[in-house]
């Protein structure tokens, strides 16, 4: 599996939503897009990147940007989170894992001094037609989603 570099193309995906239909990455071309992987819902990193990415949505939107976010938890999981912090931008529902693979986000991790597989955090900025301009790896949620405005702001 090849890693992916900044100027490679996203690769196209169709997932399930919160929002009761599936979606293509493709349906976004011709803006540009940010695309977060995130390891569960409602847990407090991804609690609060979620949420700051939707405190500003309206920012990203005036730059002619879509937030997708996307994590291995199911579409229930996921449409109680968002409706629980009210996130207005979809979530996408990667089971199987084959997304997170793409992007090479399914890691080997440790905690307590034990391994175990999960999703690295990390963010793609898509430009308008379909390469990738940036890539965050290994976030730290405080003022990442600051960073990545001013990135797309140039």
């Amino acid at each position: 599996m090849a890693v992916l570099n900044v100027g490679d193309k996203a690769p196209d995906f169709t997932l399930p939503t919160n929002q009761g239909f599936d979606m293509t990455l493709s349906d976004f071309q011709g803006q540009k897009v940010v695309l977060y992987f995130y390891p569960k819902d409602n847990t407090p990193g991804c609690t609060k990147e979620s949420c700051n990415f939707n405190d500003a949505l309206s920012e990203f939107e005036d730059l002619n940007t879509q937030i997708l976010g996307i994590s291995k938890c199911g579409i229930k999981k996921h449409e109680n989170f968002s409706e629980k912090f009210a996130l207005s931008f979809p979530l996408f529902s990667d089971k199987r894992g084959n997304v997170c693979e793409q992007y090479d986000t399914w890691k080997e991790k440790s905690m307590y001094g034990k391994k175990y597989m999960g999703i690295e955090r990390s963010t793609f900025l898509i430009n308008e037609d379909g390469t990738i301009a940036h890539i965050w790896r290994r976030v730290k949620v405080p003022d990442h989603v600051k960073e990545v405005k001013a990135t797309i702001e140039g």
